[in-house]
C-alpha cells in the first residue's frame, strides 16, 4: 500500500512537471496589490473580471492510506453559486477544502489530479499555497471570530496578513465596505472597538464573512456557514450569499436541501457505495434540474428524501 500510494504521488508530481514544462506561470496566482481604497466595486484592479472559473479534472484525495475521494471532475462557474450535496462522509467538505488547498494541513493528506483557477494549476510546484488560500476565500461551519480581536480587528485581519503598505484611511474604508458588503455595518458601526465574539451567531457569521471579503478573494467557499444558525439568521445569510456572487464564484457545502434549492445556481452531488469506500461525484447539473429531473436514481432518492 505504501508503495501504491508513493508511485501515486510521484506520477502526480511528474504530470505536474510536463506541465509546468509546456507552460508558464498564469499571472492569475501572483500577489494582487491592495484593496483599492476608491469604494468603487472591491478594487479597480478587479472591476474587469472578478470571479473567476474552478475546474477539477480526475480529483482523487487522500488521508495518508485513506483514499477519501475519488476521481471528481467538475466546474464550477464564476458569479454563481454551486452547492455540494450528500450524506456525511462522502467527501464534499474534504473537496472544498482542496479548492483552497486547506486539505493538505492535515498531516499525510494530499492531492492527485488537477484543480485549475482560470487554467492555472494550483497545486502546481511554483504556485504557493499561502497565495491561493488569499485568492480562495473559506467561511467555516462554525462561526469563528477571532476571540481578543476587535469587531474593526476580525474584519481586517486577512488585511493585516497580506499587506504592510495600507494606510489607517485605506484601510478604515476597507472595514466599511466588506462590513457593508457582509449587511452588518449599520448593526455595528457604533461598536467597532468591541469584541467580535460578543456578537450574535448571525452577526459573527456575517463578519466572518467580512473578513473573507476583505483582501478581495476570487472565489468564496462555505462549509455549511448556516448550520448553527436560527431560521432568521438563516435567510439573511442566504440573501447574503445571492448577492456576494456578483462579485464571487461561490461553492457552498450544505446538508439542507431546501437551502440548496433556494440559495444555488448548481448542484453537486456526491455520494459513497459504503462506509471505507471514496465519495465520488454522481452528478451535476443546474439546480432545478437536479431538483426536479436528475439523470441518476442515486441522485433522485438523495433529493426526494429517500436515503441521507
Amino acid at each position: 500500500m505504501e508503495e501504491e500510494r508513493k508511485e501515486m504521488m510521484e506520477s502526480s508530481t511528474q504530470d505536474r512537471a510536463r506541465r509546468e514544462a509546456d507552460a508558464p506561470v498564469a499571472p492569475s496566482l501572483e500577489p494582487a496589490p491592495a484593496p483599492s481604497p476608491s469604494g468603487k466595486g472591491w478594487g479597480s484592479h478587479k472591476l474587469d473580471n472578478t470571479a473567476k472559473t474552478v475546474e477539477a479534472k480526475g480529483v482523487d484525495l487522500y488521508y495518508g492510506d485513506f483514499h477519501a475521494v475519488a476521481d471528481v471532475s467538475m466546474t464550477i462557474p464564476p458569479n454563481k453559486v454551486t452547492a455540494l450535496v450528500g450524506s456525511s462522509g462522502c467527501g464534499k467538505t474534504t473537496f472544498l477544502r482542496a479548492i483552497n488547498r486547506m486539505h493538505e494541513l492535515t498531516p499525510g493528506a494530499y492531492a492527485t489530479g488537477v484543480i485549475e483557477i482560470d487554467g492555472q494549476d494550483i497545486y502546481a510546484r511554483n504556485v504557493d499555497p499561502v497565495e491561493v488560500r488569499r485568492l480562495v476565500g473559506m467561511v467555516f461551519q462554525a462561526p469563528n471570530p477571532f476571540p481578543t480581536m476587535s469587531i474593526y480587528e476580525n474584519t481586517a485581519a486577512g488585511l493585516n496578513l497580506n499587506s504592510s503598505k495600507v494606510s489607517k484611511s485605506e484601510k478604515d474604508e476597507v472595514v466599511e465596505r466588506s462590513l457593508r458588503g457582509a449587511h452588518l455595518w449599520d448593526e455595528v458601526k457604533d461598536r467597532l472597538d468591541k469584541p467580535g465574539s460578543g456578537l450574535s451567531g448571525g452577526q459573527q457569521q456575517r463578519l466572518c464573512i467580512a473578513r473573507a471579503i476583505a483582501v478581495e478573494p476570487e472565489v468564496l467557499l462555505m462549509d455549511e456557514p448556516c448550520s448553527a444558525l436560527d431560521p432568521v439568521a438563516t435567510l439573511a445569510i442566504e440573501d447574503l450569499i445571492q448577492e456576494l456572487k456578483n462579485n464571487f464564484t461561490i461553492a457552498i457545502v450544505t446538508h439542507n436541501m431546501q437551502q440548496a434549492s433556494r440559495a444555488s445556481d448548481y448542484t453537486a452531488f456526491f455520494n459513497l457505495e459504503k462506509s471505507g469506500d471514496p465519495g465520488r461525484l454522481i452528478e451535476i447539473g443546474e439546480t432545478t434540474k437536479i431538483f426536479s429531473n436528475p439523470e441518476k436514481k442515486e441522485t433522485e432518492d438523495y433529493v426526494s428524501g429517500r436515503f441521507g
